[in-house]
């Protein structure tokens, strides 16, 4: 039974993919790595925060395409909505992660 779920899990991911690149709106990929804060450099965090910025810069233009692509009639308003909260949800965890990689730097630091 987990097999099927799975295949139907992925099956979903690509048709909402490709329903998203056939519009012509390209999913941004969140940031690969999250300093530590319990062990990174100012600069490093510095970094990932820049890292940050640029994904959530990139995400805002995602969800502006869709909204463009929609007003088009090139995707439905219902697969709008749910890549638009994919990209937003995602966005969301990445940057509690950062958030809380943040906490973790001040304390040793504050």
């Amino acid at each position: 039974m987990h097999k099927m779920t799975a295949r139907i899990v992925v099956l979903s991911a690509v048709m909402l993919y490709s329903a998203a690149a056939a519009a012509g709106c390209e999913l941004p990929s969140p940031p690969s790595r999250i300093p530590d804060g319990s062990s990174a450099t100012e600069q490093e965090m510095v970094a990932a925060m820049r890292t940050l910025k640029q994904y959530n810069d990139d995400v805002s233009e995602y969800t502006k395409c869709l909204e463009f692509e929609g007003k088009r009639n090139r995707i439905t308003i219902d697969d709008q909505a749910k890549h638009r909260d994919l990209a937003l949800n995602t966005l969301a965890s990445v940057a509690a992660q950062f958030n809380e990689q943040v906490r973790r730097f001040k304390a040793r630091h504050g």
